[in-house]
């Protein structure tokens, strides 16, 4: 219980930072909460919904919670070829939600994220009306430098292991600044919104994702 309690002061801090980036917060003591907000925000009226990959979106059950809801949900998966691919991306850029989640976030409500097809941060910085983030509280970190370094030695390896990506960190569990094969291509910060209350984080009092 107390690391419930630690949690949810550390997060009401973080959405006043948030806040003051132009980006709203939320805090859920966990996914099922977590689960039922993410509706919430997307609102009752029918919209096409996409998402950029996220083991924290799958371990909290929200892409069958959005299309139980009568959502247009926009499964990337399904769309295998490269032209299939492409066409999906170009639908993304247009959609009326984008979920995701955030390989970091610090105390100080920076958001950080390392993508490889760039598909992700993409939508993250410019066009889908809104951007819906759901990470756990273990994406926490003091500042943006260690947030770099626990994407890279952290949540990176893991993922590599997952696609069977041929890099040094999927055989060592830790960055070897690779080149070929790289899922780490692309580096963006968010540290404000454009679009006042467009962001909007849902940190959860529970370990998500990588």
């Amino acid at each position: 219980m107390p690391k419930h309690i630690f949690y949810e002061n550390q997060a009401n801090s973080i959405i006043a930072k948030l806040q003051a980036r132009k980006m709203e917060g939320y805090y859920c003591p966990d996914k099922e909460t977590a689960r039922s907000k993410v509706l919430e925000l997307i609102g009752e009226e029918r919209k096409l919904v996409t998402y950029g990959g996220s083991m924290s979106l799958e371990e909290a059950g929200i892409y069958d919670a959005v299309e139980a809801a009568g959502h247009d949900l926009l499964r990337r998966e399904q769309y295998v070829t490269p032209e299939e691919k492409a066409a999906c991306y170009a639908k993304q850029v247009t959609a009326d939600v984008f979920l995701m989640s955030t390989n970091a976030i610090t105390l100080n409500g920076e958001l950080i994220n390392i993508d490889g097809a760039g598909n992700r941060v993409a939508c993250l910085a410019f066009g889908p009306k809104e951007v819906i983030i759901l990470t756990g509280m273990n994406k926490v970190v003091a500042n943006v430098e260690e947030g770099i370094d626990r994407v890279r030695n952290f949540a990176a390896p893991p993922n590599t292991v997952r696609l069977n990506c041929n890099t040094p960190c999927a055989k060592t569990g830790q960055c070897g600044d690779c080149l070929n094969d790289t899922i780490c291509c692309q580096t963006v910060i968010t540290r404000a919104s454009r679009i006042p209350g467009r962001i909007k984080v849902i940190l959860v009092g529970e370990e998500l994702g990588y």
